[in-house]
């Protein structure tokens, strides 16, 4: 096993592209060390990127945020401008794992484990967060929901690497959100969750919305037709109960030792709900 640790994007971008065996990318560890010591995979090649200039930092612009793919998650929670635009991403990525794994995990590495309860994405998918994809054609951004494609899969192609999550800079009268359930009260895998980001006009009426859905489906889910259900209302109990029926219609989930499948349909209205109110609040609505 080769470990290296570049000092540039090109020089990751090369490495990986080049590589004859099977690569991984190194940033907070926390995923790939723990399969690692437990014998599920072993890495021809690891390429570290925290050594890389810029991916360590979260970088405020006139267009918004963009958080580095080494940024931990521990450091999203100590950034208040961006807690105060984007609570619900910060909330998200402060339920990763434990205090000490916050300290290393990131929201990219997240990400790309593609894993279908992983926390922060929900909460990026409602955000309409983009990811920025540096390989050997060059660079694109795309949205976050395109980056998983099954569990453990993405559409990442060989030799890229995501340099970067942006999230925009928010309208006025904007506000997000994120909940999941657990069986314990932490340090658990989210048995449902749910992430609504809502922006409102000046009489409090709902004017855009995205409602996501995480751990009922392979991927998760972005349901437009809840999206739709609030455009348009201040959150009374039966456009909350519209979107309840929504979000459950739209689950795809599985049974197993964790949660039925219609246990898992009940939680997800639920959770929108609550989530939904939240962002509201957060809005400025009342």
């Amino acid at each position: 096993m080769r470990y290296i640790r570049p000092l540039s994007m090109e020089d990751a971008v090369g490495q990986l592209a080049g590589s004859s065996g099977t690569s991984a990318i190194l940033a907070g560890g926390s995923d790939l060390l723990v399969r690692m010591k437990g014998g599920f995979i072993e890495p021809d090649l690891i390429v570290d990127i925290k050594a890389i200039d810029g991916l360590s930092e979260i970088r405020e612009t006139g267009d918004g945020f963009s958080i580095g793919a080494a940024v931990p998650c521990a450091v999203l929670g100590e950034s208040a401008a961006l807690k105060k635009a984007w609570p619900g991403v910060v909330e998200a990525a402060k339920l990763i794992g434990s205090k000490q794994v916050q300290g290393r995990c990131t929201i990219t590495g997240n990400l790309c484990n593609a894993s279908p309860a992983a926390d922060s994405v929900p909460a990026l998918v409602a955000a309409g967060a983009r990811a920025v994809v540096v390989g050997p054609a060059g660079r694109r951004t795309i949205p976050v929901q395109s980056v998983p494609t099954g569990p453990g899969k993405t559409s990442l192609a060989k030799g890229e690497i995501i340099e970067a999550i942006l999230l925009d800079k928010r309208a006025p009268r904007s506000g997000d959100a994120y909940l999941r359930f657990i069986p314990r009260t932490e340090m658990d895998i989210a048995v449902v969750s749910a992430g609504v980001n809502l922006t409102l006009d000046e009489h409090g009426v709902v004017k855009s919305a995205r409602v996501a859905l995480g751990a009922v489906a392979a991927t998760v889910l972005l349901v437009e037709e809840a999206a739709q259900v609030l455009i348009g209302s201040r959150l009374d109990e039966a456009t909350l109960e519209r979107l309840a029926k929504v979000c459950a219609g739209a689950c795809r989930p599985i049974d197993d030792k964790r949660g039925t499948i219609e246990f898992r349909r009940k939680v997800a209205g639920v959770l929108a709900k609550r989530a939904a109110t939240t962002a509201y609040a957060r809005a400025g609505g009342k």
